[in-house]
């Protein structure tokens, strides 16, 4: 069970600030009484009628063919067992969630309260005309098996049980690039299952449509090896009895190549593992604990081709992977089925996805210089952006060839550019940024840690491994808002810089402080008064190598949180002046809007200076900066001086810098809009490019648009972005929330890795 913190945290989450995790949103416009009347009566009884006439109208006229059910009765959910069907819903809601967040996939969650397999797939096939296709989930076996070949035999929609065929595919498409790696037929290898469930039963017989033979295949359940012998066995398994007379698990892997393991934590020894082939294949595949641990694995043998389920260790078997693209391809091409054709084209896809050149933003994502076919990596990674373009048009031609579509796609360049349109409306990008912090995290100072805010931010970045948190501000009320928000950890520093434990190191920053700004005009006796504040003292620290990154600004005003890191911290060699650039999530996906918060009125130079750094910091982000030049004119349609310097700008870098993707003046909406663009001004060096990055060429018209993008549209904001410091210092906005603060700190982590990187390659 998890702590009293954790699972309150985990119960918060669910209910606050609305229950649950999914909700409905109006496609249509609804704003004046013709769209309501269109929507509803009387116009709503138009498509009504066309699709009495054709049903398969529906999916011209409704949100069938994007609609998938996610049906359970609660018998079989994740670690918890047979818990109802009321108490599956939130599992429910979460498997919606990935649908929409991977594969843009509206979905119902339903919960069938029925253990009765009649009944369940009665109600199923009443409700099935709602759906554009039906995802079975959390269902124990046998009962699962009976409910999904019945619901695939008697709907004419495609029906997926993905307990069992999701991890069956990645694994699969997985053991096709070890079998390779391991230089090993497949027709010849010796393979033990340690689990005899849903799961375990479909990889093992997509392992065999793959070409595995069964006389090589010993599976065993809770009892012991499944043979012939045994008279307690289900159709399924009985598929899979040996006539082989093996003892146990250890006896059957003596000299086996492959061990597929869908059962308990640590079944599988070091002195099995140590008996087994040449290259094993070991798939540790059970959660949260595999069947052997990954790094006693590898000490056991070197040779080792490892995959497990957990995200922390390499080649993770996770079916996020599959489902949510299998039925983007389903839905795409209206299948009657996901088939063995269907499935067989996602392994293939997936497995060929994995030998070819991983996307710079992959790599960043995993903290890996190169990302490489090879023993640590078999598979693709969750965040790899070609997965919505590969794996769904191969599940479409597959069930187009295989006779089940009723849709047939003809422009695959088009499916796909609208395949990759569709991702842009989620925060990937958060989650890559995240994701990426964690592979190596650095120490951030809060300089506001008394503020219980800042301290849930540190919190959670403490306990996700984002960072370590050094809390600076007053003791008694930092220990005291830990001790109300249950904030533990042995590693975690405090310090009040005005204490007097802290008069020590006051004094030496106090020094360090006055040789900095002596010739500016601060004394000693300043210096020791400057350094009593927080933010002085939290800038002095990363200047000092104390900390790697400060975060601050969320109770004070920018211009006061500022003055200390530009005093201390400085620029880097060759900035003129620094800016900040703010990454918005929208539903077109990331735009980078610069200058924010820095540069009041800046002149044309400027302005390319800060198109570059913006450009550098797109591209640590993983992503190549398209760059737009904002103004209110287009292409010199204005003399005026407010745009004429940006036309400067543009010409500055079109000459210095040919490499960067950047033009203007551009209105705005010609900026984002690309088939406006190229209609207008075909001559630009935009042309088919998608626009990520705006430079505003002024504060008011950058920091204005940020705001109403963050307020209008709710779009998420990494920022303000401070770039061209010497070292990582960030500056909250006023009030900023929690989960504003935990991003700012994933940003703060990877611009202290990217800073220290630079100064290493400076060095060699």
């Amino acid at each position: 069970m998890s702590s009293p913190r954790k699972r309150r945290e985990a119960l918060v989450y669910h209910a606050k600030p609305r229950p649950g995790k999914i909700e409905v949103v109006p496609t249509k416009k609804h704003s004046s009484q013709r769209d309501l009347g269109l929507a509803y009566s009387p116009g709503v009884a138009e498509p009504c009628i066309e699709i009495e006439k054709n049903k398969q109208n529906a999916y011209k006229y409704t949100n069938k063919g994007n609609l998938v059910a996610v049906i359970s009765n609660g018998t079989a959910v994740l670690g918890l067992g047979d818990i109802g069907a009321e108490a599956s819903k939130p599992v429910m809601e979460g498997k919606a969630l990935l649908f929409k967040i991977f594969a843009d996939i509206d979905v119902f969650d339903i919960e069938v309260d029925t253990k009765n397999i009649d009944e369940f797939i009665e109600t199923v096939k009443n409700i099935a005309p709602t759906f554009g296709g039906i995802n079975l989930e959390d269902i124990k076996a046998p009962e699962a098996f009976e409910i999904e070949e019945r619901l695939k035999a008697e709907l004419p929609i495609p029906v997926m049980h993905d307990d069992q065929h999701g991890t069956a595919i990645i694994s699969a498409a997985a053991f096709l690039n070890a079998l390779e790696l391991a230089d090993k037929n497949i027709d010849e290898v010796q393979i033990v299952v340690s689990g005899a469930g849903s799961a375990a039963i479909a990889c093992t017989k997509l392992y065999v449509l793959l070409g595995a033979k069964k006389e090589n295949i010993v599976m065993f359940d809770s009892k012991g090896v499944i043979d012939k012998s045994r008279n307690d066995l289900s159709d399924k398994q009985i598929e899979f009895a040996t006539s082989r007379k093996v003892k146990d698990l250890s006896e059957a892997l003596e000299n086996a190549d492959v061990f597929l393991g869908l059962s308990v934590g640590g079944v599988l020894k070091p002195d099995m593992l140590s008996s087994m082939a040449d290259n094993p294949i070991v798939f540790a595949m059970a959660n949260p604990d595999p069947e052997i641990d990954y790094d006693l694995a590898l000490e056991t043998r070197e040779d080792v081709i490892m995959a497990t389920g957990r995200t922390d260790f390499p080649n993770q078997v996770n079916n996020v992977l599959g489902f949510p693209y299998i039925f983007r391809g389903a839905l795409d091409v209206r299948a009657t089925q996901i088939n063995e054709e269907m499935k067989m084209a996602a392994v293939k896809a997936l497995a060929r996805l994995a030998k070819e050149p991983v996307p710079e933003q992959v790599n960043i994502a995993y903290a890996e210089t190169r990302l490489n076919f090879g023993r640590d990596y078999i598979i693709p990674k969750p965040f790899d952006p070609r997965l919505i373009a590969e794996i769904p048009p191969a599940v479409a031609k597959a069930a187009m060839e295989s006779g089940v579509a009723q849709n047939p796609i003809e422009d695959w360049d088009a499916y796909k550019d609208d395949l990759l349109e569709r991702m842009g409306s989620e925060d990937k990008i958060t989650r890559l940024l995240i994701n990426r912090a964690k592979q190596n995290p650095k120490r951030i100072v809060y300089a506001e840690a008394d503020h219980l805010d800042v301290l849930k931010a540190a919190q959670q970045v403490y306990d996700e491994k984002i960072a370590t948190p050094i809390l600076l501000g007053r003791r008694d009320v930092i220990l005291e808002l830990m001790d109300e928000i249950e904030f533990e950890g042995d590693d975690i520093t405090i310090i009040d810089p005005k204490s007097d434990e802290e008069r020590e190191q006051r004094k030496e920053y106090a020094e360090a402080l006055w040789r900095k700004r002596s010739r500016k005009g601060v004394t000693l006796y300043d210096a020791e008064k400057l350094i009593r504040e927080r933010n002085y003292y939290a800038a002095m620290m990363v200047e000092n190598g104390d900390a790697d990154a400060m975060l601050s600004g969320y109770s004070r005003a920018y211009p006061s949180v500022l003055k200390p890191i530009l005093e201390l911290i400085g620029k880097e060699s060759g900035v003129s002046s620094v800016a900040a650039t703010n990454l918005m999530n929208t539903k077109r996906g990331p735009i980078f809007i610069s200058d924010t918060s820095i540069n009041i009125d800046p002149d044309a130079t400027l302005l390319a200076k800060i198109a570059q750094m913006t450009a550098k910091t797109v591209k640590m982000f993983g992503i190549d900066p398209v760059i737009a030049m904002a103004s209110y004119s287009n292409f010199g349609s204005s003399k005026n001086p407010n745009a004429s310097k940006v036309k400067e700008a543009v010409d500055y870098l079109h000459k210095n810098f040919p490499e960067i993707a950047v033009d203007g003046e551009l209105q705005v909406d010609f900026a984002l809009n690309k088939k406006m663009r190229m209609d207008k001004f075909p001559f630009s060096k935009l042309s088919g490019k998608k626009v990520n990055t705006l430079i505003y060429p002024n504060l008011d018209s950058a920091n204005s648009t940020y705001k109403l993008l963050k307020e209008l549209n709710s779009a998420g904001s990494i920022g303000p972005i401070l770039m061209g410091l010497n070292k990582p210092a960030h500056v909250f906005q006023l009030g900023a929330s929690v989960d504003e603060m935990v991003n700012m700190s994933a940003l703060a982590v990877v611009d202290a890795q990217q800073k220290s990187k630079r100064k290493v390659n400076l060095k060699n």
